[in-house]
C-alpha cells in the first residue's frame, strides 16, 4: 500500500479515472480535489489496483473517496473501510440505493451542489429571475465590457481580479477560496481549467473559471468581480452561459460551505437541483 499526499503528480493516475465516475458530484475532478488539497488534507492511497482519497470534510470528520463508481465496490472492502475512518463520502444517491438498511446514511446541507441549467442561466427567464434581468440589463447598458479568454499572457490580470475581490472581503484569505484560486490561475493548464476575464475600460473586473465534470455537466469553481460594478456577476454567469457548447445542460456551481451569503447567493438563482452527497457510515 501506497499513501501519498496528493499532490499534481498524481493527476496521471487520477483525471481520467475521476472522468469515468460519471457523477455530477463537484468532488470528483482532480483540479477539484488539488485546489482545495490543504484544507482537507487530501491523501491517495494506493491499495494493489484500487486508488482511493483519504481526507477530512468541513466538520473534522474523516472520510474514504472511492475514484470509481461507489456500488462497483466489493461490500468487504466498504465493511474494512469504515472501520477505519467516520464516512465513505461523498456519494451520490444512485449508488447506494437498497443499501440503506445495512448501513447510516446521512447527509450535511452545507455540503449540497447547487445545480442550475444552462439554459436557465444563458436567460434569466420566469418571474423569480427579473431582478437578474434587471441587473444585467444595467450593466449592459452602462457598460461596454470586452471578454477575453484566459491565457498566459492575461494571468496576471485574473491574479488583480481576486486580490481586489479578496480585499473588498474584510476577511482574512485563509478563510476564502483565495489561496485556491490563484493556484487555479497559475497552474489552469496542469488541471485543464478553462477561464474568462472581463475588462471594462482595459480594466480587468471580473473572471470565471471551470470545467467539464462530464458530457452534460460543467462545474464553476470560481466566479469573482471587482466591487462597484453593479451586475457584473450576473453578466459573468449570463455570457459564460451562452458561450458554452450547447451540450452542456447543466452547470454546477458547488457548496455553499454554510456561509450565509453563499446560501443567499446561490439559492437566489433558483437551484434547479439540489444535489445532495450523502455519507456512509457503520
Amino acid at each position: 500500500m501506497i499513501i501519498e499526499k496528493l499532490d499534481l503528480k498524481h493527476k496521471d493516475i487520477l483525471f481520467g479515472r475521476l472522468k469515468k465516475v460519471g457523477t455530477m458530484i463537484s468532488e470528483y475532478s482532480f483540479a477539484n480535489l488539488y485546489l482545495f488539497r490543504r484544507a482537507h488534507n487530501y491523501e491517495v492511497i494506493e491499495d494493489n489496483t484500487e486508488i482511493f482519497i483519504k481526507g477530512i470534510t468541513y466538520d473534522k470528520k474523516s472520510y474514504i473517496m472511492p475514484t470509481i463508481p461507489f456500488n462497483e465496490l466489493d461490500i468487504k472492502k466498504v465493511d474494512k473501510i469504515l472501520r477505519e475512518v467516520d464516512y465513505i463520502f461523498p456519494l451520490d444517491y444512485q449508488w447506494i440505493e437498497g443499501i440503506e438498511d445495512r448501513y447510516c446514511v446521512t447527509s450535511n446541507i452545507n455540503d449540497t451542489d447547487y445545480i442550475y441549467t444552462l439554459e436557465k442561466m444563458s436567460t434569466f427567464k420566469g418571474r423569480n429571475l427579473h431582478g437578474k434581468r434587471n441587473l444585467l440589463k444595467q450593466f449592459t447598458e452602462k457598460y461596454n465590457c470586452t471578454i477575453k479568454p484566459l491565457t498566459e499572457e492575461n494571468k496576471k490580470d485574473a491574479i488583480m481580479v481576486v486580490e481586489e475581490w479578496q480585499k473588498s472581503l474584510g476577511e482574512p484569505p485563509e478563510e476564502t477560496d483565495f489561496y485556491a484560486n490563484i493556484e487555479a490561475i497559475q497552474y489552469c493548464k496542469d488541471l485543464v481549467i478553462c477561464g474568462l476575464l472581463y475588462y471594462i475600460s482595459d480594466k480587468p473586473v471580473g473572471l470565471i473559471m471551470g470545467e467539464e465534470l462530464r458530457y452534460d455537466t460543467f462545474a464553476i469553481h470560481f466566479a469573482k468581480g471587482v466591487k462597484g460594478f453593479k451586475g457584473i456577476y450576473q453578466y459573468i454567469y449570463n455570457s459564460f452561459a451562452n458561450m458554452l457548447p450547447k451540450r452542456y445542460e447543466y452547470l454546477n456551481f458547488e457548496q455553499d460551505l454554510g456561509k450565509p451569503s453563499l446560501r443567499q447567493a446561490k439559492s437566489s438563482y433558483e437551484p434547479d437541483l439540489m444535489l445532495h452527497k450523502y455519507r456512509l457510515s457503520l
